[in-house]
């Protein structure tokens, strides 16, 4: 079967960080590290664990991140190689194992991909998995499969950029024929947005800032004005066509980002802002929250400057490896910083949700409002062409693109 795998290669690593300085195609080419192979399927670990078939795979930041190696080296050593990328994905089953209840071939379904001790077969299950907070699993490194924080980065599990892998009965949710397959697959990244919603939530009559209008800030723009927090929310957008979603999605202000950013939070805001000697300006006031959907050195330092006193900042998914931060304005206003990743429980409307499922429901929702963020789709085989659709979307002024895998009705 096709498969789009992760070789781990020191050698391969340094020529794309190298190269890609000069050829934004290295990434993609033979030198890199991310490869489109002919493999055999994954066997099922066990009679828990069923086979899918994707139907449309996306390709989010992190996905970008490791392959033009850009990410951190934090988690090499707790992923199993080579992996096959991909863990945003709707599918269906082909095969089910014989102790599986609940899910039949041809079922469609979504995957919540974290490798927790469920999975992993492991009892009794690690405090984090017992407090449900599956994806900051203790345990990732044991059980039945090899190491792996999510399907996507093990190697016995497969991954959505392929034509087949293995999910176990705990990570799959059922999910309607009706729905478009398009609002389907913003179901992991959606789940991320609301996840951090919760767990960092903006006042009822207070102002959001959100930095950044990829995926993961316009789902982040769409989970806070749908789960009722802020009163206001400003959004950060690059491109014309963020704006536009950032718009629908219910931002109430947009700030273009570039040189007069800071005057315009500040205005709107009503921040007192003072510029020191070097570096960016120091603001009296502010937003109660910002959500940095970047990750960057120059967002972070962003976030951090134009929250209020005793505000809170979140840092939401996987960012990057920040370099020169100050880091001042956490003691001065005694900030509050929180790092949200994946999913877990939350509380919502006077119930203790999972995420994953919380977002399913608002994508079954509001599938028609989600849907238009996936903008392209691609074959596998056209791997170079589908990377450089996501990595520069100025350019091709798309949101979210995706792996066309198997087209509905040809499983």
């Amino acid at each position: 079967m096709l498969a789009i795998q992760y070789l781990k290669s020191i050698p391969r690593f340094l020529a794309v960080r190298g190269l890609g300085t000069f050829w934004k195609g290295a990434a993609t080419s033979r030198f890199g590290c991310a490869q489109l192979r002919e493999i055999a399927p994954p066997p099922l670990p066990n009679e828990r664990w069923l086979r899918l078939r994707p139907i449309l795979a996306g390709i989010c930041g992190s996905d970008l991140a490791t392959i033009t190696a850009r990410n951190t080296p934090y988690f090499s050593p707790l992923l199993s190689y080579p992996f096959t990328l991909g863990h945003e994905l709707v599918g269906r089953v082909e095969e089910v194992g014989a102790a599986v209840e609940g899910v039949a071939r041809g079922d469609k379904v979504l995957v919540e991909p974290a490798l927790s001790c469920a999975v992993r077969g492991i009892e009794p299950p690690c405090p984090m998995c017992q407090a449900g907070h599956a994806a900051c699993c203790l345990n990732i490194m044991h059980g039945a499969i090899s190491p792996g924080i999510q399907t996507g980065y093990c190697r016995d599990t497969g991954g959505g950029w392929s034509e087949s892998l293995v999910v176990h009965e705990r990570q799959v949710l059922r999910a309607p024929e009706e729905t478009p397959d398009e609002a389907l697959v913003l179901v992991e990244p959606l789940s991320c947005a609301v996840h951090a919603a919760l767990k960092v939530a903006c006042p009822a009559a207070g102002t959001a800032l959100v930095l950044g209008c990829g995926a993961i800030g316009l789902l982040l723009t769409f989970a806070l004005r749908t789960l009722g927090n802020p009163g206001r929310i400003i959004a950060v957008h690059r491109y014309p066509h963020q704006a536009a979603f950032a718009r629908v999605f219910g931002a109430d202000c947009l700030v273009q980002d570039g040189p007069g950013v800071e005057e315009e939070i500040a205005a709107l805001t009503r921040a007192e802002r003072r510029k020191p000697e070097i570096g960016g300006s120091v603001f009296l006031g502010g937003v109660d929250v910002t959500y940095d959907c970047v990750g960057s050195s120059g967002s972070l330092d962003q976030a951090l400057r134009y929250t209020r006193a005793l505000g809170a900042v979140a840092v939401v998914g996987m960012p990057g490896v920040p370099r020169g931060l100050d880091w001042t304005a956490i003691w001065y206003k005694e900030l509050r910083v929180v790092g949200t990743y994946a999913y877990g429980l939350e509380e919502y409307a006077g119930e203790r949700l999972r995420t994953f499922e919380l977002a399913a429901r608002l994508a079954r929702r509001h599938a028609a409002k989600l849907a238009p963020l996936v903008g392209a789709r691609y074959p596998l085989r056209e791997f170079p062409a589908a990377i450089a659709s996501a990595r520069f979307s100025g350019r091709s002024g798309v949101v979210k693109t995706v792996f066309e895998v198997t087209p509905e009705g040809r499983l």
